[in-house]
């Protein structure tokens, strides 16, 4: 076997957070009688993002974080709403969704018994806990690091040797981060010395001077880059 411990990230790598939060947010903009259309939540998800980004960059907080995508989101559409309280629902729905890719729970049971599984992801600790425990993934992982429990997110090396430290006989030289995200799963990975796969299902290209180790279009293509001899 080629790695005895896989990193998974979790959203829109092993579950669909697209989904996820697009219908979330969609629930909680009808009961508040505000449109819920195609190009209004696709606007608000890339304000989430942008605020993730600045995140892992350091320029904002999580508490912060939580309230402000909300609020940059009103005043660019003009909603009469209160940010504070559409982050408190908002994220109540989203706990409620536990989608999953495509192929993840085949990839999950063919690799699960021959290597150690921990999910590590960016997110609010109620959020990823409650969704990730409601599928049927769960009871492959012996752990899961999210970045609010842990005090700091991917890419900060601080998360990655948080995750270290918390893993009995961990070893860099055997492990796997898998992940669809260049700027937090791959980066965080290559700055902690352990090994990468990039998820990018759409064709996505890489920056040539990222030193991925593996690319793959497929979840089911990690299955034998993970136990190859």
């Amino acid at each position: 076997m080629r790695y005895r411990i896989a990193l998974f990230d979790a959203d829109n790598t092993l579950m669909d957070f697209s989904r996820s939060e697009r219908e979330a947010l969609s629930d909680c903009l009808r009961a508040r009688g505000l449109p819920s259309d195609d190009s209004v939540i696709a606007r608000y998800s890339a304000i989430n993002d942008n605020e993730w980004k600045r995140l892992e960059r350091g320029e904002t907080t999580r508490d912060r974080l939580r309230v402000d995508r909300f609020l940059f989101f009103a005043r660019e559409f003009g909603f009469n709403l209160d940010p504070v309280r559409m982050a408190d629902d908002s994220m109540e729905a989203l706990s409620e969704k536990a989608y999953l890719m495509d192929g993840a729970e085949d990839l999950i049971k063919t690799v699960s018994g021959h290597c150690r599984l921990f999910i590590i992801t960016n997110g609010l600790g109620y959020v990823q806990n409650k969704r990730f425990n409601a599928s049927p993934l769960a009871r492959y992982f012996e752990g899961v690091f999210i970045s609010e429990n842990v005090g700091c997110a991917k890419p900060e090396r601080a998360f990655f040797d948080h995750v270290a430290a918390n893993i009995p006989s961990f070893d860099p030289q055997d492990t796997l981060v898998i992940g669809d995200s260049l700027s937090s799963d791959i980066k965080g990975g290559i700055n902690a010395g352990i090994d990468t796969c990039w998820y990018a299902p759409h064709g996505r290209s890489a920056p040539p001077d990222l030193a991925i180790t593996y690319t793959v279009r497929n979840l089911m293509d990690i299955a034998p880059i993970i136990l190859e001899d």
